[in-house]
């Protein structure tokens, strides 16, 4: 239970996150232009990116897509590639300890919302910096982005 205890410890650190401008509109993200290479997050940090930019670095060799979404929602519609690991489901902190904790994540959820939660948590637990959708998969379709 002391994964549950750290993701409960997380919350309230994802809440600032979320107020500090991980939930900005989808008119922020159109704001400068794409970048032609994704830098890897600093160390300790999340790097929120745009759709144009988070898609690059999904693409990345060795990076996983996980998408934090509920099954249903993940099953309406997800970027290709995705594993879901719902950010709402008991078994969270599990699913995200069965992680490589060396690997690259990109985590997106419908918003930006769920993802800053997830990520913050992935960084507690000693994670390697994640890369998150800006604004979710709401702006990730607002960009004319595919979802499967």
């Amino acid at each position: 239970m002391l994964g549950k205890q750290r993701l409960l410890a997380a919350l309230p650190l994802a809440g600032l996150l979320v107020l500090s401008g991980c939930a900005g509109s989808s008119d922020d993200a159109a704001e400068g232009a794409s970048p032609t290479a994704v830098e890897s997050p600093a160390p300790g940090s999340v790097a929120l990116l745009p759709p144009e930019s988070f898609a690059q670095a999904a693409e990345q060799p060795g990076v996983v897509l996980v998408d934090v979404r509920t099954p249903e929602e993940f099953a309406a519609g997800h970027i290709a590639g995705a594993v879901n690991i719902d950010l709402n489901a008991a078994d969270f902190p599990a699913r995200i300890a069965e992680l490589d904790p060396t690997t690259t994540y990109a985590v997106y959820c419908r918003s930006g919302n769920r993802s800053a939660t997830a990520t913050a948590f992935m960084l507690d637990q000693g994670f390697a910096p994640p890369y998150e959708l800006q604004n979710g998969i709401v702006a990730w379709q607002g960009a004319g982005l595919p979802v499967v």
